[in-house]
């Protein structure tokens, strides 16, 4: 190319292009011509993301200059009158004038800005509407937007591995509403996430919306996040701008340069590439070209989802004809691909109203909250669950209509399909409506089951916290509040009303093997420190060991005492731990008690390698070998039945005053306190006493068996996670005996996912019993795909033996990174063991 003018033709017209030699980014050398190339090559990709939206041009004619010297920008919403006629463009109306801006919609425009220097070009999250008779007419204000946007800047002292790690978190919480999210580096300093939308809600309520979510992490996340625009509280902090959703704003279009020293692009990015924070970096459009070339469009997805989703009708019609509410649900599902109800029509409701609450294990927990109304499951993401406690309100964002039939739906929906993941009735029954002002407040009580999550009658109040537009559709931005008292019975249903036995009354168990566990969540010490106040949790220290319930009934004159030790995953244990029978002497009613079952060191200190010593023994002698050299304590902290009453809907504060009543200390059997007050001085002490961490739980909560909940969260030191041992690889010199690593994986759906190999934390003895175990295991062939430099001398086994390992993170391949192994888990079902 020369530096003199040129004509060519592009998708039919003519341009003129000039200067090539210029150049554009001094400190790389790159010449306009260069950027003339990028365009039309990355063309595909930008126009697929930018079509029919009005597009703000950052310009730089004489180029970006350098950090002594910095070029001259220009900012143009308006073309010129030098513009060709055939760009195609649109007219929007602002407060200032109107403005014609030009439409990313073909080649030829692009090259044209391109000519221009227009190296940012800027659209907003909405579309212009085809075929409008008198677009200048149309203000901004009207737009709907098609995807939410976040754009997260780091502030001074902070960079892009912050804004990564921000990431996740806005990814977890949308995700908690059913949104998929696709990250992008910005090419300047920060991320942008993006989610696509239907279209039917406003640039306002989808700003509202996303105003609050930033605020919410801000909330839990002091430190870290801020969501004001102030540029002085910035420090130390990613900012998480929501305001690019208003419907004057503008986000810089994917695949579109940056006016920086190098020439950076807005890069699509995958999420694997998130997974190591510090790896992170912006691209260039070098790079952004290679990448394209092998993984194709990663935001395809994202204009795939509102390809066909232009913004509301420019005229203010009404529509009269009938409303299919379950067109948008139809439109989500195949029903060839996924076992969900996909009925052609919507039901019509009945004399008794239904609810269902569904927790819905997608990418992030969440709870789906459904009222049945007009023939449909009128419905809401719960990212927090219902509350419980009426001081304390939930974020509900509105969701699709889903038809009646979905409430009795519980199973999987498959990989890759909307909504994917495992879905299960956390509680469902009948409601009584006491209000519902379309779009705005709804209020009912709620008949759950039993054993259901509610444990009763709960009276909610569901309100909208925004604006509606002209179309009348309801707000999504909405919040849920837990009402004190449940009109039409005079009962209360706050969180403490569980602490009276009568108010939920569960039978008693024939023994432990009845119930299952309660579950906790990973959680993080932000949460804690700047969620719903400290002052709502207690700590116990994490003990390092087996969880085991047990179900007691001390001596009569009638019976002897008994103690019988069930499992996490059911299996019966009472035999392996003969010392804790003494249990029985230790209470003075029938009940059944959580706890667990530790071996300690010379200092007091839980080990779980000790424990292994005791765990799979069936012969008689060695149970009592193992009892003399290596004997077991049993920790107690909770509380399920006593004397005949259910304490599974009594609040955690209760059930453990009532645990303390009914529990005698004794040689092997401990009542350890549990910690009120700071978080950090609880980690502080469980890293003392050298603990594995903390387990926080919610003074209300009630105890829910075999559920994992997010009101008793695991705090750990270090990171942890149950694997599946897949083989084995052959030992040299002192393991020559046995072996020198063991293979692991998950399950990952229905196949397994390869974890790597973990050679280091392994005594003589696990090397000894575990190397018998493996050899009973063997197989020919392995049972999923392990790269040739880890298989080459392997010796494979049936992938049904359950072990433990510590680890500081995942590679960007998702191996495990510096892995010790902790011990066989025989507590834990290999089915269990999922990514």
């Amino acid at each position: 190319m020369t530096s003199r003018q040129q004509r060519v033709n592009v998708d039919g017209h003519r341009l003129f292009l000039s200067n090539l030699d210029k150049i554009l980014y001094p400190e790389t050398g790159t010449t306009k011509g260069e950027v003339l190339d990028y365009f039309a090559q990355i063309a595909p990709c930008l126009i697929r993301h930018a079509k029919d939206r009005i597009a703000t041009r950052k310009r730089w004619v004489d180029g970006v200059g350098t950090p002594d010297d910095p070029g001259e920008v220009f900012f143009e919403k308006d073309l010129p009158d030098s513009a060709p006629k055939w760009m195609p463009s649109r007219s929007i109306r602002h407060s200032t004038g109107s403005k014609r801006y030009p439409l990313v919609n073909d080649l030829a425009t692009l090259t044209y800005l391109a000519q221009m220097a227009s190296l940012e070009i800027h659209i907003p999250q909405w579309r212009v509407s085809r075929g409008a008779k008198d677009p200048a007419t149309v203000t901004s204000e009207s737009r709907h937007p098609d995807r939410m946007v976040f754009d997260l800047d780091p502030g001074a002292g902070r960079a892009v591995a912050d804004c990564v790690e921000v990431a996740q978190l806005v990814r977890e919480l949308l995700e908690g509403m059913d949104l998929e999210v696709f990250p992008v580096t910005s090419g300047s300093k920060g991320v942008h996430l993006y989610a696509p939308l239907d279209g039917s809600a406003t640039s306002q309520e989808v700003s509202d919306v996303a105003h609050e979510l930033a605020r919410s992490l801000e909330s839990d996340h002091e430190k870290l996040i801020v969501s004001a625009m102030k540029k002085s509280l910035r420090e130390n902090k990613v900012l998480i701008d929501w305001s690019q959703n208003s419907a004057a704003k503008t986000t810089v279009a994917p695949y579109s340069l940056r006016g920086r020293f190098a020439p950076t692009v807005a890069a699509p990015r995958s999420w694997d590439e998130f997974d190591d924070p510090s790896s992170v970096e912006q691209l260039r459009f070098d790079e952004v070209l290679e990448r394209v070339e092998e993984f194709g469009d990663l935001l395809e997805p994202l204009a795939e989802a509102n390809g066909g989703t232009a913004s509301a009708p420019e005229t203010d019609d009404d529509d009269s004809s009938v409303r299919d509410r379950l067109e948008i649900y139809r439109s989500k599902r195949d029903s060839t691909k996924t076992n969900e109800p996909v009925p052609e029509t919507h039901s019509t409701s009945g004399d008794e109203l239904s609810f269902v609450i569904q927790e819905h294990h997608a990418r992030s927990l969440h709870w789906d909250f459904r009222l049945e109304h007009e023939g449909v499951l009128v419905s809401w993401a719960l990212p927090k669950g219902p509350p419980d406690d009426p001081e304390k309100n939930h974020l509900a964002v509105q969701t699709e209509d889903h038809p009646l039939e979905y409430g009795s739906f519980e199973g999987t929906i498959p990989k890759g399909e909307y909504g994917a993941g495992e879905v299960e009735i956390w509680d469902s029954g009948t409601y009584e409506l006491e209000k519902w002002k379309e779009g705005k407040e709804i209020i009912a009580v709620l008949h759950g089951r039993e054993d259901g999550g509610l444990g009763g009658v709960r009276r909610f109040a569901l309100f909208s916290t925004g604006s509606h537009g002209p179309n009348k559709d309801p707000d999504k931005n909405w919040m849920i509040h837990l009402m004190d008292d449940v009109s039409d019975s005079g009962s209360r249903t706050g969180p403490d009303s569980a602490s009276d036995p009568d108010s939920a009354q569960d039978p008693a168990p024939k023994d432990a093997s009845d119930l299952s566990p309660m579950l906790a969540s990973i959680g993080d010490l932000d949460s804690i420190r700047h969620g719903t106040g400290e002052e709502d949790w207690a700590f116990e220290m994490k003990w390092d060991g087996v969880r085991a319930l047990a179900a007691v009934q001390p001596a009569r004159k009638s019976r002897p005492g008994s103690v019988a030790l069930t499992s996490r995953n059911g299996q019966d244990m009472t035999r392996a731990f003969p010392e804790l029978a003494e249990l029985a002497d230790c209470v003075g009613v029938d009940c059944v008690l959580d706890g667990e079952i530790v071996a300690l060191t010379s200092g007091s200190r839980p080990d779980f390698g000790r424990l292994q010593r005791r765990i799979g023994l069936t012969d008689e002698r060695d149970i009592e070998r193992g009892r003399q050299r290596t004997p077991v304590y049993f920790m107690l902290f909770d509380i399920l039945h006593a004397d005949g009453s259910s304490l599974l809907r009594t609040a955690y504060r209760d059930r453990r005053e009532r645990l303390f009543e009914l529990v005698t200390e004794s040689e092997h059997i401990l009542v350890p306190e549990a910690f009120h007050g700071d978080v950090d001085e609880a980690m502080d002490s469980s890293r003392e006493l050298q603990l594995e961490g903390v387990m926080a739980k919610k003074t209300g909560s009630v105890y829910l068996p075999g559920r994992r909940t997010r009101t008793w969260l695991k705090l750990k030191h270090t990171s942890s996670r149950d694997v599946l041992i897949v083989g084995w690889r052959t030992g040299k010199g002192e393991r020559s005996g046995t072996f020198a690593s063991l293979l692991l994986a998950a399950h990952d759906g229905d196949t397994l996912r390869y974890l790597g190999r973990v050679g280091t934390g392994f005594d003589d003895h696990q090397l000894q019993t575990l190397s018998r175990s493996l050899e009973r295991r063997s197989r020919k062939t392995p049972a999923l795909s392990v790269p040739v430099a880890d298989s080459h001398d392997a010796h494979w086994v049936r992938p049904d033996l359950v072990g433990e390992v510590s680890f500081s993170g995942f590679t960007e391949a998702g191996r495990l990174r510096h892995p010790v192994w902790r011990g066989l888990r025989e507590d834990i079902d290999p089915a269990d063991v999922r990514i």
